[in-house]
């Protein structure tokens, strides 16, 4: 296939045969999100009255279609000769992606399961850098997004924190009574300042911890 852009060389190398639907699924998003038209997946077109249309809905019609013309492209030229077949007479690359979707849906639905537990079962490692476990949760994340599993940001954000090590506990609880609203890239920003203050606060911490010890075994000793 001719390659549109740099990225789609992914699509040349991984032709969807039926197998490997959730993988290819996931590659022609890229690829379409790289060319700024993967709403076409999902958007219904525009309508254009045959009369009266402004110039705006007609740039609008126009645009939306050639969108949906390259996304066709994209789909049909990077799946095997039987699927093209099946897939060539529809008319729109959101016909197609349903119609794919009701052949081997199936594989989306195991891996859909399998990312939502991995995420739910991640937990932040104690000295693990917090930026690392993060960028772990929001791959996770991310792959649930592609597979079509539906989930807010609040939603996501709870579960990232969930996930951290009780060292953080006091971020968390200063984040909920904030009632903050954040980004999980904002949220990820967040967490590296406040890792920066724990690990400045901890030798301070440990050297109260050791001075209390240090006096209790004075007074101990003190009363026999």
């Amino acid at each position: 296939m001719t390659n549109f852009n740099p990225l789609a060389k992914i699509l040349d190398d991984n032709r969807l045969t039926g197998l490997n639907y959730v993988d290819w699924k996931r590659n022609l998003i890229i690829v379409l999100t790289a060319d700024k038209i993967v709403y076409v997946l999902n958007a219904e077109p525009p309508e254009l009255a045959l009369t009266d249309a402004t110039e705006e809905q007609r740039n609008a019609f126009d645009k939306w279609h050639e969108a949906d013309e390259m996304a066709k492209c994209y789909i049909l030229a990077s799946m095997t000769n039987v699927l093209q077949k099946q897939c060539q007479d529809l008319v729109t690359a959101k016909d197609m992606m349903f119609h794919l979707k009701e052949m081997f849906g199936e594989q989306s639905r195991s891996a859909r399961q399998t990312a939502m537990k991995n995420l739910m079962s991640t937990k932040m490692v104690e000295g693990t850098p917090v930026r690392e476990h993060v960028l772990k949760m929001i791959s996770f994340i991310n792959e649930l997004d592609m597979l079509g599993a539906e989930m807010d940001t609040e939603t996501k954000v709870d579960v990232i924190l969930s996930s951290l090590t009780d060292s953080f506990n006091q971020f968390i609880m200063n984040y909920n009574m904030n009632k903050m609203d954040v980004t999980l890239s904002e949220l990820l920003n967040m967490l590296q300042e406040a890792e920066d203050l724990i690990k400045k606060e901890k030798p301070t911490v440990m050297l109260a911890e050791k001075l209390e010890s240090t006096l209790k075994f004075k007074a101990y000793g003190q009363e026999l």
